[in-house]
């Protein structure tokens, strides 16, 4: 893609998002998922690394997602529909990693996100949040094998990039770029994110019109 055509795209995801974003429904199981009739792009990610204060950044909202301070509040698949008439849907997955959590709660997550993952045909990608503090944990592995083996196509996006100094957010992202590689799902750019500075934001937004179309 060419940089006039690149910029092109950043303009209109900007207009599109500033315009209709509205909740739709939240799906505890997949039965109460919406009909697949447009794309899908999926936001998933550690608890507590991000995720709704992203959604808000990327939606010009303060509390589209609601962001909790308490890790794995959010248990069920959230949609949200973008354009109107919409042009596609994001989707807030239940975070993971929660170390408090019963085994049956986090079984009942493993399976509600496999089963979504393998078997919705209007994802079109996904969105795989990790903090830039922390780098790729094990957790994060164990989601990237599970979407490597759904077929699902992800971007690797590093959030609160503000929070630490740049020779580390350097060092994260070049150890990041290069764990991506390993999958055969992953892209091998990874997003550099701040939801609290707008950083690559616009970049981001630009993305994920470009996957909606694909």
């Amino acid at each position: 893609m060419s940089e006039d055509d690149s910029g092109a795209l950043v303009e209109e995801a900007r207009r599109l998002f500033s315009g209709r974003v509205e909740f739709l429904l939240s799906a505890p199981a997949l039965k109460f998922l919406p009909e697949p009739t447009v794309p899908e792009v999926a936001f998933c990610g550690r608890s507590n690394v991000g995720k709704s204060s992203l959604l808000n950044a990327l939606t010009g909202r303060r509390s589209i997602a609601r962001t909790s301070v308490t890790p794995g509040r959010t248990q069920e698949l959230n949609f949200f529909e973008v354009g109107s008439p919409t042009q596609f849907r994001l989707v807030d997955m239940p975070g993971y990693g929660f170390a408090k959590a019963p085994p049956s709660v986090v079984e009942k997550w493993r399976r509600l996100v496999r089963d979504f993952l393998r078997g919705r045909v209007v994802l079109k990608r996904t969105l795989l949040l990790v903090d830039a503090r922390h780098g790729v944990k094990p957790v994060d592995l164990e989601m990237m094998k599970m979407l490597d083996e759904a077929a699902v196509g992800y971007r690797v996006v590093l959030t609160k990039a503000d929070k630490i100094k740049a020779s580390e957010l350097e060092a994260v992202l070049a150890s990041t770029q290069a764990e991506a590689r390993k999958h055969p799902a992953a892209f091998p750019v990874v997003h550099v994110t701040s939801s609290e500075k707008g950083m690559g934001i616009e970049e981001l937004r630009g993305a994920l019109l470009a996957d909606a179309r694909t």
